[in-house]
Order: structure tokens, then C-alpha cells, then sequence
């Protein structure tokens, strides 16, 4: 019977239905104090505001004051209210309102809170991942009781959903009380020891109860040993909580050996996380947050026969044999009791039973680094850069469970390259591109799909690159050249769908990722985009560079080779499909080859296309036709045959081969036999596919009418509907897109200025989505919708505005069942038709041809015209956007950049004693008297303002930077001082002395690129360096430059009339780089290196082109001479006593790189991890696309 009594009390000592709660921790019984009520209006704050008197400080609750409630400036999901409660205090429950008196109310909302305003975590209601249930009005007040309760110094409501009629409108009040915390911090190499009181009656059960939060993902929390090698542990391990227990006995069976139990999962979030161990003799109960563990060990031994110390923190006594690891714990514990004893305050209070080890101190401090969590594949964030530094250098921490996902993307400067690091197989790899050169890959790492934080740092400089992923190390040589970095850095996915896409968004060459079906089943894929007046996609395959052929028996097979590329057949079919045009160069060299076909006609060569089908012609000829392209020009060595190579000639010939017939490309394999000539030789290198455009990017209509429209077959999206387009308008509404069914329809309008609505109806009544914008969107410029619906809910995007969610009903119809015609422009009433233009538009990833529709149609045309009101923008340095019937064109004529958006660098190097004049006006041989014949010549070349940019890199001072000479002994002169400061001379009137200025900048003559900008009006100066230091000064000697003569660049012969400084600048001239030289439409050194017409440019000395001036000299090397390396004389321009222009000029690559600091990130690119996410918690990742700052999945904000 006793032992039957004393199962029964062992049974009610570990009942779990009371958490341990010892007097003083936690709340106390009433705990429903309002606590926002009383709080300062600073104590409010949101994401914005839609007027002054909406503001956050009126958000409180049945407050009338403002316009009673906060509003934003835009209703959307992106939306917040927050309130700093000013310490740490325990909540309990909030309570809602809309805005006084008002249409504006929220309907549903997120809760999250956070301890440091930065790392924030959703509050989930019952391990639901909606939202909490809002208002039905503007004044009723809604209350809801949070069970459990959280402890919390910040609170932000982001609403869901609102009144359809009106705006996010909200009132709130936060219930609760204040939190006793002690708190105790171990930076990872302490401990905290604690003796407990050598009582010989010992407890009947042990309890211990606590909250911590990591800093990292592994050290040990608690330790307490016995005599005999018996303890218990509790350790975090890889983000996990394990608790060990060993009973010491040796002699026990296997079977009943060490116990070992493991909650949680990503415990290291640095957020709480609270624990309750209890133990009665054998029997254990173990909870982590909300889930508990009860288990009895086998055997005899009891486990609480320990001895009386325990440690917190870390295992404080070394050398004693354990099965686990001894990192100690980095983070802090709070509220840490054991059996009823708060083991913070005896250490606050260093009572001799606590004895701390190492540095321990009592606050938590916040987390220096903040993660960030991508929602979907989809997701990215961008980050400016450092560009300038001569060298690139990232480091972040990244954690996933998928294999394959993008993680970082980075352009390198004026168009010298990209790179590209990301996830694939569970593995880091880096690849490195630069023009004219092949691609550089790294390789680090392995398993790094297993859900931990892993470091990566990448770095490139001068000489090699290197990623380190955790300790593993992986180096790759480089070219010896400085790589210069971009200014934006991609975190996550940024897919376009066309090398073309990406081109109007201002990318310049590089490699990039492109999704040819869109929304499509397809996968984005890798590819070089070569940006130049065309956007060419080139994709590599993984073939050998060159073939060699050799002779073989007749009939026999010489070679057969195949070749795989970086995309599937799927992508590459539609990325083909989507192109204008696309190719594959084949080169050909021959020796003694063979004849084209065998004595029956069988061909002896052929190449397999990429639907497996063999192809016998070559060249640009039609398929079966079996020429190269000599034969269909008429120019082959041997007019009896149709290429070069089967001539059969004792002698090399060659044959460049391009294979033009899209459908067929690309090519798969190569297969070529010989006919018995065993001394005949061959090789062959089969070059990437190349596609140019997007056929789909371009492809418009125009609305004339509001009664007009273009009409197809019904749109098939019963459980998905996928629609994107391009529109541009000047009206203030119309409808983009309609399709009607018995009672089903979904539709796509502009429902006013800033506003476009998507809206739909599957059976459960009509559903509307709508973004607002603070800006018009009737303002002719091209506008990117894009709308999505499926069986979960819909989305709708704007551009770049947010975007807006609607989740579908959880017990409604799903399925969208459409059966009339689909009206694009208009409607089946032809009433509210769009009147503007609509483009690209793709329906589930398939593109429709609008202008193929609108050739027939009344009422509209095809094309669109205007695009310069979008993508002007994207010519630079005074480059002019031109109109084509297919997109722009950047007009480079009057900048000093050229390439496809003015923004290539042209830079050239200048020897010592080399000089180059640009002249303004031809010249005239003049008679003594005929200073009147002076002035009607030249008087259209007087000067009252002008902007002036250069760039140059050099080490000697005194150096002339640039001198603009007058038929009126007038000039301009731009010069380095001997000490390396910057001066600036303007002499407008000969009978004055020059105005003469000094800007002690810094000394300039160190190197390193610079940057200068003169702007003149009048008599007003302003000289800018590095686009930020800038000064103003006025002149004194006049406001106009009269008669402008030359401008010249390094050594002046003469200069007469000059001041003494300048006269010593020009002797001496300049030697190093200059680039982007321009005074106002004139850029001499584009005149020099880019000649177009006749040539305005003398050249004296040794001068020769540079790719950029930022590339002239190695990292720490700014005394060198900045001298390219040159190859067969080029850049010699004549001898020093005699100028000529300089023709033909060499032109050579290379570049640069910047950094950006540290980085950590939730995940990049791929499915998110929360620590619910564990197979104890049945909650489930919301599908919301975006980027969170903290570590849970199912929120934006």
C-alpha cells in the first residue's frame, strides 16, 4: 500500500498542468493594467502618416484629439503602428479601434513584439499563423486576451485587412503590468557555480526553471555531476536543446545507458525561450516553450544522487571525461531559479554560495546584427555598395534548407564584369565574370543545407579571389588587374525575364539570371547578357573549347561530341522562343579534308538540334541544303563546293560557320566521318548560343478609342491566373483586361489616378485587390502590373509599390471557370474602355501578340510610341534617349562616355611631354590689320557659361590638367599645384590680371581617381570634387569667354600671355590618366579614340587608351606611372615635333571593386526557417512574398 501511495504522489509531484512559477517571477494575479494610455505621443511611432493630424500619437484609444486614430499615407500590408512601452513589461492583452467617426477601420491585424525595437517576433494566436480578428466599425471596442501572455518592451499592429470603403484607421490599447527580470549575461568563456545548502534531507523532487536567449547556436546551459560519473546536462546544440542524462552505472545494460533528449529547433533566433525541468527519481518531465517531454529512465541508480554544486553558463571544472561538447553558453539567462531560489539575485548580491567565473555581468545586451528573412524564391534585397576601393569584400551568414538558391549578385563598375555567389548540390560557389575573359569559379563548402547559420566572406583583389565558408578556405588565381566594384548589391533572387528586361532596368553586361516563361513551370536560369545596342543572351555549354579531328577508315566516325549547357530543354526552348534572333558560330580549320558526302550521298558530317533531330546543312544556308555560308555567298576556294573544307586542299582553309535557324539551336552534338583519307586533319570550336532581344519585351498596341479593344480565346486559369503587363496612359481610368463567365469573371482596371485594381469572383462572391499609389499613374510613363490569383488567395503589384494580399476563403470555391472571349483594352459592354497603351503582356507565363491583333482591329495600332518618357533616364552623362519602333537608343554623341548608355569611360594615358588640342574653329591665315575679320569670324564663339568635367589619376606636380586658349589671348586653366592642391585660373579680360583660385581639397596628385566638375555662369564658379566638396567663388575679370581657340590636354607649347604658375604647369603638362573629358558639347578624347567625322584632334607624344583610369595602378602602388602595357607600338601618335590624329587606337579591358560591411541574413532566396519550424510545432510558413527583418516566415513589414 506505501508504495502504491507513493507511485500515486510521484505522479501528482510531475503533473504538468501548473508551470513552476516562484513568488516574484512573472506576473502578479491582476495584470490588466492599461499601459499605453499614459505613455508621451513620442512613445508612438508607424511606418508613415497621412497627414499630421493622422499621426501615431492619436492612435490611442477612445482618443479624439487629431483626427481621431492614426492612418498611413498609403493603405496597404506594409503598414505599421508601434509603441515603446519604455522597459520590458508583461502583456496580456490589447484592445482595437478605428479612427473616430470615421469609414477607416482595420478588419485584422498582426501582433509582434520585440525587446529592442529591431529583432521582432509574431505573436501567434492558439499556433495559428493569421491574424488576430479586428473591427466591424469605426468606435466599438474590440478586446482579445492573449494566452499565453509575452513579456515585451515593443508592440507593432501591422494590419491585414480593412474597411474595402475606407482606409486603415486605428485606436489601440496594450493590457499588462510590469515585469520583474533578473537578468545574467555570459559572453561565452563564463560561468556561474552554485553550491547548494548541504542539507541531509534532500529535496523529493529537483526543479529548475529559467528563460535564455543565444547569441549563438551551441554552449551549455547547465551541468551538475555526481560522485560516479553520473550528471545531467542541458546543451544547445546546433540551434537544439538537449538534455543529458548519464546515471553513472557502468554495469547497466546498453539498453538503459545515457538517456538523451532534444527540443526545439533554431533556438538560437535571439529571442526568449523559456524552460521547466522537473525530476522525481527516475522520472522526468521536460518543457521547451509550450512543449513538454514526460519520460521515465530505466534502472535502479537514481539520477538526483549528485553532488551539491551546480553550474550555469558552462562547465567551470576541466579535465573530467564527458560524451559532450564544453563550448559554453553565449547569451543571457533570466529568471534562473532552482527549486525556488533565484540564482541571479545571491550572484547580483555575491553571496558565498555563487562563484562567478570569468566576465558575467547582470543586462542583456541587444543583438549588433539583425537577421533578415526572405519569403519567397522570388525575394531580394538590394544594398548599396562601396565602389571606388580596389577591392571587393562581403561577409554574411546565411541559413537554409533547400540545395540549390541565389544568394548574392554584384555589378562591377561601367560595365567591367559581375559576379555571382550561390547555393547549388548544398554547396557555395562563386563565379566571377569579366569581358574577355572566361568566367572564374570557387567552389566552398558542403551539407551547408542543413538549416544552421553558416559565415561566408568573399573577397576579390588584384590578384586572386577567395571564399571562406565556416573554415573552409577555396582560392582561385586572377588575372593580375584591380576589379572595380558596382554601387548596389543583391541579396536573394532579381530575375527579369530577358537579358532585354534586364537591359531597361540600367544593367550593363554581366552575368545574371533570367526566367523565360515568367511565372511558367520553368526555373531561371544563368546567363552572360552582352549589353550593347542589342541585348544578346549568351548562353555556354560545358563542350570541349576545340575538337581535333584526325583520318580515320571510310564510313568510320571520326568525332561525336556532345554538348550540355548551364540551362535545361525546357528553358532553353523558351528562351529562344522569346528571342528576335539567335545563333551558333561554329569555326572550321582544315588540312587535307575529305569530300562532303560519301560515293552513295550519304553526308559524312551532320549536328544534332535541341529536340534530338539531325541537321545536314551548315551555315546560314536553309535546313538540307548543305552549304556553308562561302557556298551561299559565292566565295568559297573552290567554286565545285559548297565550303571551304571540302575542297580537300593540302593546305589549312577555314570556314566560319554561323547556324541561324532558331528552331533548331541549340546545337546538342556534332557528329563527323571521313571517307578513307587517313592524312586528312581538322579542328573545330563550337561557340556559345547567342539570342538577341525579347520579342514579347516590345510588343504593344495602342488604345484610340474607349470603344476598342482587342479580343482573344477565354483565359484558362481555373486555379491559377497569372497576368503581368506594361501600361502607360494620360487618362484617369479604363479597364486592362476582362473576361466574363456565367457568374464567374476576373478583371484588371485603373479605378482612378492612383489606383489599380485587380478584382474577381470564383463563386464566393466578388473579391477585390487594389494598390494605391502616392503618385499618378496616368503620367505616360510606362507602369509594371503584375496580378496574381490561385486556390490560396491573390496578390496584386505595382512597380515597385507594395504588395497587396488577399487571402482566399477557407471553405469557398477555387476553381475559375471563365467562357467568353478575353477583352484586352476594354470590356464585353465596350463601356469604361482603356484609352493608352498596353505591352508585354503575358497570361501564365505565354506571351499574347498585341500587334499581330491590333493590324486587324479598328480602333487600335500597333506599336506604341514614347518610350523615352520611361527609360530616358538610363543615358547618362548627357547622352539623349531616341526613339526606335522597338525600345531606345542612348545618343552618345555629345558625351564624353560612350556604350549602350553613355556611361563607358573613355580614358586615355599620357606620357610624359605628350600633349593632345582639340580645335573649336579652323585656321585662317589673317593679315596684320584684320582684327575685324577676327571678330566675324569667331564672334559665334563666345562663352558666358559652361560645365567642364575630367577625371585623371597621376603622381607629378606641378601638372596642367586641361587649358582652353582664346584668338583674344583669353584662357582657362585647370592645374596642380606643386603641392598637389587644386587651382583654377580664368583670365576673360586681357587687359586684366587672371582671377586665380586654390581649393585645398587634399593633395590630388596621390594616384588615386578624381573627380572634378567646373560649372560657370557668368561670373559664378562652381567647382565640385567627387560629386561632394564643392565651393563657390566669383570672378573679377569678366563673363564672357570670347572667341574660343583650343583646348589642350598635357604639354602647351605656348602660352603666351599665360600667369607664371600656368606657364609652369604647361611645360611640365601631365603625365598619368585623364578620362570623361568634356567642355561643354565637346569631349576631345572621344574625338581622339571614337572618331566619327573629321577629325578636330591633334596628338604629340606617346598617348594611348586606357578601359579606365580607376584600373592604371595596382592597390597601394600610387607612385607608379600609371603606363598601360602596349603591344605592337599601338597608341604611337607621331613624333613629338609633329601632330597628327591619332587612328586606330588600342583599347584594352580591366577593373576595379568596393565592399560592403557585414551582413546577416535569415535566408537568401529559399523557403524560410523560424524556430517553429521543428517537428514538435504544427504551425506551417504563411506564403507571404517579401523580406522580413526577423527570423519568423509569415510576416511582412
Amino acid at each position: 500500500m506505501a508504495s502504491v501511495a507513493w507511485a500515486v504522489l510521484k505522479v501528482l509531484l510531475l503533473l504538468p498542468t501548473q508551470t513552476w512559477s516562484p513568488v516574484g517571477a512573472g506576473n502578479p494575479p491582476d495584470c490588466d493594467a492599461p499601459l499605453a494610455s499614459a505613455l508621451p505621443r513620442s512613445s508612438f511611432s508607424s511606418s508613415s502618416e497621412l497627414s499630421s493630424s493622422h499621426g501615431p500619437g492619436f492612435s490611442r484609444l477612445n482618443r479624439r484629439d487629431g483626427a481621431g486614430g492614426w492612418t498611413p499615407l498609403v493603405s496597404n500590408k506594409y503598414q505599421w503602428l508601434q509603441i515603446d512601452l519604455g522597459e520590458r513589461m508583461e502583456v496580456t492583452a490589447v484592445a482595437t479601434q478605428g479612427g473616430y467617426g470615421s469609414s477607416d477601420w482595420v478588419t485584422s491585424y498582426l501582433l509582434m513584439f520585440s525587446d529592442g525595437g529591431r529583432n521582432w517576433k509574431q505573436y501567434r494566436r492558439e499556433e495559428s499563423i493569421w491574424g488576430f480578428p479586428g473591427n466591424t466599425n469605426a468606435d466599438s471596442v474590440v478586446h482579445y486576451r492573449l494566452q499565453p501572455p509575452f513579456e515585451a518592451r515593443f508592440l507593432r499592429f501591422l494590419p491585414l485587412a480593412w474597411n474595402p470603403r475606407g482606409r486603415i484607421g486605428m485606436r489601440i490599447e496594450v493590457y499588462g503590468c510590469a515585469y520583474k527580470s533578473e537578468v545574467v549575461y555570459f559572453d561565452g568563456q563564463s560561468a556561474l557555480l552554485y553550491t547548494l545548502d548541504k542539507n541531509p534531507l534532500k529535496p523529493i523532487r529537483d526543479v529548475i526553471s529559467l528563460k535564455f536567449k543565444a547569441m549563438q547556436s551551441n554552449g551549455i546551459l547547465l551541468h551538475r555531476e555526481g560522485q560516479h560519473g553520473n550528471h545531467i546536462t542541458l546543451e544547445l546544440i546546433k540551434g537544439k536543446l538537449v538534455f543529458f542524462l548519464n546515471s553513472g552505472n557502468a554495469k547497466l545494460p546498453s539498453t538503459i545507458a545515457p538517456v538523451t533528449l532534444t527540443l526545439g529547433s533554431l533556438l538560437d533566433d535571439q529571442h526568449w525561450h523559456s524552460v521547466l525541468i522537473e525530476l522525481l527519481d527516475t522520472q522526468v518531465n521536460f518543457t521547451v516553450d509550450k512543449h513538454t517531454h514526460h519520460f521515465q529512465a530505466k534502472g535502479d541508480s537514481s539520477y538526483l544522487d549528485l553532488n551539491f554544486e551546480i553550474s550555469f553558463g558552462g562547465i567551470p571544472t576541466p579535465g573530467r571525461s564527458r560524451a559532450f561538447t564544453r563550448k559554453s553558453f553565449h547569451g543571457c539567462l533570466e529568471n534562473l531559479y532552482y527549486n525556488g531560489v533565484d540564482v541571479t539575485e545571491l550572484a547580483k548580491k555575491h553571496k558565498p554560495q555563487i562563484l562567478m567565473m570569468g566576465n558575467v555581468s547582470f543586462s542583456c545586451p541587444q543583438p549588433q546584427t539583425v537577421p533578415v528573412t526572405f519569403l519567397s524564391s522570388r525575394s531580394y534585397l538590394a544594398l548599396p555598395g562601396n565602389s571606388g576601393e580596389d577591392k571587393v569584400s562581403v561577409t554574411f551568414q546565411f541559413r537554409t534548407w533547400n540545395r540549390a538558391g541565389h544568394l548574392l549578385f554584384g555589378e562591377l563598375r561601367r560595365g567591367s564584369g559581375s559576379f555571382v555567389l550561390f547555393l547549388k548540390d548544398g554547396k557555395l560557389k562563386l563565379s566571377l565574370f569579366q569581358p574577355g575573359q572566361s568566367p572564374r569559379n570557387v567552389t566552398a563548402g558542403a551539407g551547408l543545407n542543413d538549416g544552421q547559420w553558416h559565415s561566408v566572406s568573399f573577397s576579390a583583389k588584384w590578384s586572386h579571389m577567395n571564399v571562406v565558408v565556416d573554415d573552409d578556405t577555396a582560392v582561385q588565381p586572377l588575372v593580375a588587374v584591380l576589379i572595380d566594384s558596382g554601387d548596389t548589391y543583391y541579396f536573394g533572387a532579381l530575375y527579369e525575364q530577358s537579358c532585354e528586361a534586364h537591359k531597361h532596368r540600367g544593367n550593363p553586361s554581366g552575368l545574371y539570371y533570367i526566367d523565360a516563361d515568367g511565372s511558367g513551370p520553368l526555373g531561371p536560369f544563368l546567363v552572360y547578357c552582352n549589353m550593347t545596342d542589342a541585348a544578346w543572351t549568351v548562353v555556354r555549354h560545358g563542350g570541349p573549347d576545340a575538337v581535333t579531328l584526325r583520318g580515320a577508315p571510310s564510313g568510320h566516325p571520326r568525332s561525336a561530341v556532345s554538348f550540355a549547357y548551364a540551362a535545361d530543354a525546357g528553358q532553353l526552348r523558351a528562351s529562344v522562343n522569346l528571342a528576335e534572333r539567335c545563333e551558333q558560330r561554329l569555326a572550321l580549320r582544315c588540312g587535307t579534308a575529305r569530300r562532303p558526302d560519301s560515293r552513295d550521298g550519304t553526308p559524312l558530317s551532320w549536328w544534332v538540334g535541341r529536340t534530338n533531330e539531325t541537321h545536314t546543312y551548315w551555315g546560314g544556308s536553309l535546313p538540307d541544303a548543305q552549304k556553308c555560308t562561302c557556298g551561299l555567298e559565292g566565295n568559297c576556294i573552290d567554286s565545285q563546293y559548297y565550303c571551304n573544307c571540302d575542297a580537300g586542299r593540302n593546305e589549312w582553309t577555314s570556314d566560319t560557320i554561323v547556324l541561324s535557324q532558331k528552331e533548331h539551336l541549340p546545337v546538342t552534338q556534332i557528329v563527323m566521318t571521313d571517307a578513307g583519307q587517313p592524312h586528312s586533319e581538322a579542328d573545330y570550336t563550337l561557340g556559345p548560343l547567342l539570342c538577341r532581344g525579347d520579342k514579347s519585351f516590345w510588343n504593344s498596341a495602342s488604345f484610340n478609342t474607349e470603344t476598342s479593344y482587342l479580343h482573344f480565346p477565354a483565359f484558362h486559369g481555373e486555379l491559377t491566373a497569372d497576368v503581368c503587363f506594361f501600361f502607360k496612359t494620360t487618362v484617369s481610368s479604363g479597364v486592362f483586361m476582362e473576361n466574363l463567365g456565367i457568374t464567374d469573371f476576373i478583371r484588371i482596371e485603373l479605378r482612378a489616378p492612383t489606383e489599380v485594381t485587380f478584382s474577381f469572383d470564383v463563386g464566393n462572391g466578388p473579391c477585390e485587390v487594389t494598390v494605391q499609389s502616392p503618385t499618378p499613374f496616368n503620367d505616360n510613363q510606362w507602369h509594371h502590373v503584375r496580378a496574381e490569383r490561385n486556390v490560396k488567395g491573390a496578390s496584386l503589384q505595382v512597380d515597385q509599390l507594395p504588395q497587396k494580399m488577399q487571402p482566399a476563403p477557407a471553405d469557398g470555391h477555387v476553381r475559375l471557370q471563365l467562357n467568353s472571349q478575353l477583352f484586352i483594352g476594354g470590356t464585353a459592354t465596350r463601356q469604361r474602355g482603356f484609352l493608352g497603351c498596353i505591352r508585354s503582356l503575358q497570361l501564365n507565363g505565354v506571351a499574347l501578340d498585341l500587334e499581330e491583333r491590333a493590324t486587324v482591329t479598328p480602333g487600335v495600332e500597333p506599336g506604341c510610341a514614347g518610350h523615352c518618357s520611361t527609360y530616358g533616364h538610363l543615358c547618362r552623362n548627357g547622352g539623349r534617349c531616341r526613339e526606335k519602333r522597338r525600345g531606345v537608343t542612348c545618343d552618345c554623341a555629345f558625351s564624353a562616355y560612350d556604350g549602350p548608355f553613355c556611361s563607358n569611360e573613355i580614358s586615355a594615358y599620357f606620357a610624359t611631354g605628350s600633349s593632345m588640342t582639340y580645335h573649336f574653329q579652323e585656321h585662317y591665315t589673317l593679315s596684320e590689320n584684320s582684327s575685324s575679320l577676327v571678330s566675324s569670324l569667331h564672334r559665334d564663339v563666345t562663352l558666358t557659361r559652361e560645365m567642364i568635367t575630367l577625371s585623371f589619376r597621376t603622381t607629378r606636380t606641378p601638372s596642367l590638367l586641361l587649358y582652353v586658349s582664346s584668338f583674344y589671348e583669353e584662357y582657362l586653366s585647370v592645374i596642380l599645384a606643386n603641392n598637389g592642391s587644386l587651382q583654377i585660373r580664368y583670365k576673360l579680360d586681357r587687359h586684366q590680371n587672371p582671377d586665380a583660385f586654390t581649393f585645398d581639397f587634399k593633395n590630388m596628385a596621390d594616384g588615386q581617381l578624381h573627380q572634378v566638375k567646373i560649372n560657370r555662369e557668368e561670373a559664378v564658379v562652381m567647382v565640385e570634387v567627387h560629386q561632394s566638396a564643392k565651393k563657390q567663388v566669383i570672378l573679377s575679370s569678366g563673363t564672357e569667354f570670347n572667341a574660343v581657340k583650343s583646348l589642350i590636354l598635357g604639354k602647351v607649347l605656348e602660352a603666351a600671355g599665360a600667369d607664371p604658375d600656368t606657364r609652369r604647369a604647361a611645360t611640365s603638362g601631365f603625365t598619368g590618366c585623364l578620362s570623361a573629358v568634356r567642355f561643354g558639347r565637346a569631349a576631345p578624347l572621344k574625338a581622339a579614340l571614337r572618331p566619327s567625322g573629321p577629325s578636330r584632334v591633334t596628338v604629340r607624344g606617346h598617348v594611348a587608351p586606357m578601359a579606365r583610369c580607376a584600373a592604371g595602378a595596382a592597390s597601394g602602388s600610387p607612385a607608379r606611372e600609371l603606363a598601360p602595357r602596349l603591344a605592337g607600338g599601338a597608341g604611337r601618335s607621331g613624333p613629338a615635333d609633329e601632330g597628327e590624329p591619332l587612328v586606330n587606337a588600342d583599347r584594352r579591358d580591366s577593373a576595379v571593386i568596393g565592399d560592403t560591411g557585414f551582413l546577416r541574413i535569415g535566408r537568401a532566396g529559399f523557403e524560410l526557417l523560424a524556430s517553429s519550424d521543428l517537428p514538435a510545432s504544427a504551425s506551417q510558413s504563411a506564403e507571404i512574398t517579401g523580406v522580413s527583418h526577423h527570423a519568423r516566415p509569415s510576416l511582412i513589414f
